[in-house]
């Protein structure tokens, strides 16, 4: 019997042959076996076998290539907004009496300080010199504070706006003018502690007591600003404000602090210089220098 004689069987074969060409899938649906073969899902993350990566950029905690877990950095370079080495060390708290702050501070939300910060070693210590200026005396007032990170490279920059810094941990210390202060309690959300140990600045070779820490604390409760007692008006009393005198010019007293940071590491710190030239006459005669808050700070970390 002959395909011709028999249309019937004719037909059955033709389906078969045909059914067997078409199970081998189409290459453009990204919904069949092909799909699994080279791993290329965008939303899986899933590795290539053929090495072509998805488009979609890695995110940190996600599979790479490689097969291992992409985390995101634990250092950042100085002159950042980035976090400290260890952020979770301590929780950042919200800062009070915000909106007095703002007016007696003269914080500002609009500018970030490009001060100059430099740090030289010396034996154990950094020497580290920064401009805290600020414009000079007159304009002061429109400008930034200057915000500092300890670090083992030096006293870096962190670049931020007044009103950002309160609510960063970033930062450990910030200075304009005269003033400086730590980032904790009325000043800052973190937990960067001070202390005020009797002594010499090269004497002091360990952190004092957890007890003798402090963090910033110059308003009260009903947000009145606390005064240094140095006699200038709306001087708040900074942690550190014993660290200058007034005798005609700004003298330095030479008094060493304790810095716990938020990482738990702690720093001791003296101010030898408020101005770029002319302190030690300064503190001897009374003589003006000249750079005014062009200083000088000397530090290392305690063990």
């Amino acid at each position: 019997m002959s395909l011709t004689t028999c249309p019937k069987l004719h037909l059955i074969l033709f389906a078969m042959l045909v059914g067997a060409c078409g199970d081998q899938g189409d290459p453009a649906d990204t919904g069949t076996g092909t799909e699994a073969a080279t791993g290329n899902d965008a939303g899986t993350g899933g590795t290539a076998e053929t090495g072509n990566e998805s488009s979609a950029a890695t995110e940190p905690g996600t599979t790479t290539e490689t097969g291992t877990t992409a985390e995101p950095p634990t250092t950042t370079d100085p002159g950042t907004t980035d976090e400290p080495v260890d952020p979770n060390a301590c929780p950042l708290a919200p800062v009070p009496c915000i909106d007095a702050s703002i007016q007696d501070l003269s914080l500002q939300d609009d500018k970030v300080s490009d001060a100059e910060v430099a740090s030289v070693r010396d034996g154990d210590d950094w020497v580290s010199t920064l401009d805290a200026s600020a414009g000079g005396t007159m304009a002061a007032a429109m400008n930034p504070w200057v915000y500092l990170r300890f670090t083992d490279d030096g006293l870096a920059r962190v670049d931020l706006d007044d009103v950002a810094a309160l609510e960063s941990g970033a930062w450990d210390i910030a200075a304009k003018r005269f003033g400086i202060r730590a980032n904790s309690g009325s000043s800052g959300p973190s937990c960067v502690t001070v202390a005020a140990p009797a002594g010499q600045y090269a004497d002091l070779d360990a952190a004092p007591p957890d007890a003798e820490f402090a963090p910033e604390s110059y308003y009260d409760d009903a947000c009145t600003l606390q005064e240094d007692g140095s006699g200038l008006p709306g001087s708040p009393a900074y942690r550190m404000a014993s660290w200058w005198g007034y005798t005609g010019c700004v003298t330095t007293t030479g008094f060493p602090f304790a810095l716990r940071l938020a990482d738990g590491r702690a720093v001791k710190l003296v101010i030898e210089a408020y101005y770029e030239q002319g302190q030690a006459d300064c503190n001897e005669n009374g003589t003006m220098g000249t750079g005014s808050a062009i200083m000088t700070w000397r530090w290392s970390f305690l063990p």
